[in-house]
C-alpha cells in the first residue's frame, strides 16, 4: 500500500469514532443551563481529557476536532466567572468558563388536597429521607466509551410546565420546576430517552412512581408521577423502550409526565437535549 493512501486509510479509521459521538446539547451557560467548555483539539490531545465541577466528574466528549466538557449547571448556580479542574495527560490545569443571568417565569398552582401543601410531620420526615436518596442518585458515576446526549422526549404531548419556573403552591413559595412536564393521558407510554441502565425506582410522596436511568458519564434522565413502572433497576433499556405508563401519582394536579436531566449531579433544562422538539 503506498504510504499516501495508507495515510489516508490511518486518518479516516481515526476520524470514525469522532463521528459516532451524539449531537450536542444547546450551549446555555446559565443557571439551570449546560455550559459547553472547549478543552483541547482532539490531533494534540489523542486521550479524553477528564474534568471536575468542584469534586463531581464533569462529561467530556468530541465534537469534530475538539475535546469538550459538557458541564451541567444546577438553578443556584451563581452567575460569573467559574472553572473546571481539567487533567491533560499528566497536566492538571484550570479552564475558565463564564455563567450569565437568566430569570425564570412563575407558576401558581392550587392543590384541593392541603396535606400535599402543609405537610404532616410523617410526611415531612418521609419527604426529608427520600430528597436526602434522590440527591445520591443525581451524584451517581458509571464511566462509560461514549454518551448519548440526543436525548428523545419520553412521551408525544404538549410541552407544559417548563424548567426552571417558579412555582407557588395554594399561594406558598415553593422550589422551583427542575423538570418537564408533557401533559399525557394516564396510561401514556413512557420510554427511555437513551440508552442506559435503570439505576433506581421508587414511590415517592412528592413524586409518586418514579424511574432513573443512568446513560452513562454523569447523565441520568428521572421520570415521574408514573402510573405503572415496566422495568427494574439494575435492567439493561435502550432507547425508546416503554419503562413505564404515565400517571398521576405523588404530589400532582392531574395526569402528567414529569421528566427531569441531570448532568454531573445538576437538574438542568431537558429542553436543551432534544434534539427535535415537536411543535406545541
Amino acid at each position: 500500500m503506498r504510504p499516501l493512501v495508507a495515510n489516508c486509510l490511518r486518518f479516516i479509521l481515526l476520524a470514525l469514532p469522532l463521528l459516532a459521538h451524539a449531537s450536542l446539547p444547546e450551549n446555555s451557560s446559565v443557571p439551570g443551563g449546560v455550559a459547553l467548555v472547549p478543552l483541547c483539539s482532539v490531533s494534540v490531545c489523542a486521550a479524553a481529557p477528564q474534568a471536575w465541577s468542584g469534586k463531581q466528574p464533569v462529561l467530556v466528549t468530541a465534537d469534530h476536532d475538539e475535546w469538550v466538557a459538557v458541564v451541567g449547571l444546577a438553578l443556584d448556580t451563581t452567575p460569573g466567572p467559574h472553572e473546571l479542574r481539567v487533567k491533560i495527560g499528566e497536566e492538571t490545569k484550570s479552564q475558565q468558563f463564564a455563567v450569565n443571568a437568566k430569570e425564570y417565569p412563575e407558576q401558581r398552582i392550587t392543590l384541593k388536597d392541603k396535606s400535599k401543601v402543609d405537610l404532616s410531620p410523617a410526611d415531612e420526615a418521609r419527604a426529608k429521607r427520600e430528597i436526602a436518596a434522590i440527591m445520591k442518585l443525581k451524584l451517581e458515576w458509571r464511566a462509560t466509551p461514549d454518551t448519548d446526549l440526543a436525548l428523545m422526549l419520553p412521551a408525544p404531548g404538549e410541552l407544559a410546565s417548563r424548567f426552571g419556573v417558579r412555582r407557588f403552591f395554594n399561594g406558598e413559595p415553593r422550589a422551583p420546576h427542575v423538570g418537564l412536564d408533557v401533559a399525557v393521558k394516564r396510561g401514556t407510554p413512557v420510554s427511555a430517552s437513551a440508552q442506559g441502565i435503570v439505576l433506581a425506582v421508587a414511590d415517592y410522596f412528592f413524586n409518586g412512581k418514579t424511574v432513573f436511568v443512568d446513560h452513562g458519564n454523569g447523565l441520568i434522565t428521572m421520570y415521574c408521577h408514573l402510573d405503572r413502572i415496566d422495568v427494574q433497576a439494575g435492567a439493561a433499556v435502550s432507547k425508546g423502550q416503554r419503562i413505564g405508563l404515565s400517571g398521576q401519582t405523588g404530589r400532582s394536579s392531574g395526569p402528567h409526565l414529569h421528566w427531569s436531566v441531570v448532568l454531573n449531579g445538576a437538574m438542568v433544562d431537558p429542553e436543551l437535549f432534544v434534539a427535535a422538539k415537536p411543535l406545541h
